[in-house]
């Protein structure tokens, strides 16, 4: 049995169809309100910040994916998932579970130094923080030799289906809702985006390779990185026409924040944007040469096609 925590999302879903493809016809899905994603699948019902319900969430499983995501809200961040970590870890390490835990970048400087599995964290916001604080305590208990776990670690998404990002949002959505595009901060620095059903893959990959856990792994992403610019003028040849963005600087950003509380929890996250992000997962690509990357031209005409209809007509 392979299990997934916190079935409701693209990377889950994309999980739920490598694993059911490649792996196991053995796969439980675990949400507060899960759905098959293949015929096979087993649903069952869980709050992660029950601990009994988490301990019968992972009762028999072989491996345990935790692809848990919350809304951007801080106040409900702190209070739910430290509780759900230690809740996974606890189930985990009673049943002789391994895990593999779905990271972010949030811990990195944001700067434009190249991120590597060994740089350091250096949190700046308190998402960022906590987002330290919980992969440090997994990372404890794998260095203490109390759990057999993997961390995989990837930067923004963007994608096909319920694709959530700051990329997504303001990028393919406004092209679907033919909406002029906006882009955060600079539309010059270099930005390393993973492609979700990527994530997913590599992610059901490096939990199937014995030799893989006790690491941290950077999903694979496309080296050859893109700027918003260029990002604009690849999903400008894929619709065929010109598409038009502007550039939301940090002071608008700060100025709509007093109004919105959406956007005072996402400003924490756009000093990212000022400079370039290279993130590296090189250490991934050598071990698992055979691991076909979408290149951000596929990845985008993936995603504009999504968007059409029958007749070749954005929807």
């Amino acid at each position: 049995m392979q299990t997934i925590l916190g079935a409701n999302g693209q990377i889950a879903e994309e999980l739920a169809k490598e694993l059911h493809r490649n792996f196991t016809t053995d796969i439980r899905l675990v949400s507060r309100n899960p759905k098959k994603i293949n015929e096979t699948d087993e649903l069952f019902q869980a709050n992660l910040l029950d601990p009994q319900r988490t301990d019968k969430a992972i009762e028999g499983s072989k491996i345990v994916y935790f692809t848990v995501g919350l809304p951007m809200n801080t106040r409900m961040w702190k209070e739910q998932f430290p509780i759900m970590m230690k809740n996974v870890i606890t189930a985990c390490q009673k049943h002789k579970t391994k895990l593999v835990f779905f990271d972010n970048t949030y811990m990195y400087a944001k700067t434009d130094e190249p991120q590597t599995e060994e740089s350091p964290f250096d949190p700046i916001g308190q998402k960022s923080i906590l987002r330290a604080e919980i992969t440090t305590i997994l990372l404890n208990e794998m260095d203490n030799g109390n759990i057999e776990a993997v961390i995989c670690r990837a930067p923004e998404f963007y994608g096909t289906g319920k694709t959530q990002s700051i990329t997504n949002t303001l990028i393919f959505d406004n092209i679907k809702k033919g909406k002029k595009l906006k882009v955060p901060i600079n539309d010059s620095t270099k930005r390393t985006l993973i492609y979700t059903p990527d994530a997913s893959r590599a992610m059901a990959l490096i939990g199937n390779t014995p030799a893989a856990y006790n690491q941290t792994w950077h999903l694979p992403c496309d080296d050859n990185r893109l700027t918003y610019k260029e990002l604009v003028i690849l999903a400008s040849k894929e619709v065929k026409k010109e598409l038009n963005y502007s550039v939301i600087k940090m002071f608008v950003f700060q100025l709509v924040s007093l109004f919105s509380e959406q956007i005072k929890e996402l400003k924490e996250l756009l000093p990212r944007y000022k400079c370039d992000n290279i993130f590296i997962s090189d250490k991934f690509k050598k071990t698992f040469p055979e691991f076909k990357v979408t290149t951000y031209q596929e990845g985008v005409a993936s995603i504009i096609n999504e968007q059409k209809n029958d007749n070749g007509v954005l929807l």
